[in-house]
C-alpha cells in the first residue's frame, strides 16, 4: 500500500471515529483517475448493531450514516484530505450495507489524483 493511500485511509478513519464514536476496523482504498474509492469494513458500534436487529432499525442506521457522512464532507472536507491528494473534493457518494457492516465511499475530485509520493 502506498504511503498516500495509507494516509488517506487514516484521515477517513479518524473523521468517522471522531464523528460516530467508532472508525472502521479495515479500509481498502484505490485511486482511479479523479476518484478515490474506499471500502470500509466493521463500521457499526455495538449500539447500532443492536438497533439494526429490526427492519426499522436497519433503515434508521442506513439513513443516518449515509446522510451524516455526505453532509459532513459536503460542508467541510476532513483536514488534510485535499492537500494529500492535491485536488479539491467535488462530490462524495456513500452507502452502507448494514447487515454486512460494509460501507463504500466514492470521493470525486476536480482533477486526477497523482500516485507520486510527495
Amino acid at each position: 500500500m502506498s504511503k498516500k493511500i495509507h494516509a488517506f485511509n487514516d484521515i477517513i478513519r479518524k473523521l468517522r471515529k471522531d464523528l460516530l464514536g467508532k472508525g472502521p476496523e479495515r479500509i481498502h482504498s484505490v485511486f482511479v483517475d479523479n476518484m478515490a474509492i474506499s471500502t470500509l469494513y466493521g463500521n457499526l458500534t455495538p449500539t447500532e448493531k443492536f438497533i439494526a436487529k429490526t427492519p426499522e432499525g436497519k433503515e434508521m442506521i442506513h439513513s443516518a450514516r449515509t446522510k451524516l457522512i455526505q453532509d459532513v464532507y459536503s460542508t467541510d472536507p476532513p483536514e488534510g484530505l485535499e492537500e494529500l491528494v492535491g485536488a479539491k473534493l467535488v462530490y462524495l457518494f456513500s452507502d452502507i450495507k448494514v447487515e454486512e457492516d460494509i460501507a463504500v465511499s466514492v470521493f470525486v475530485f476536480d482533477k486526477e489524483i497523482s500516485m507520486e509520493e510527495e
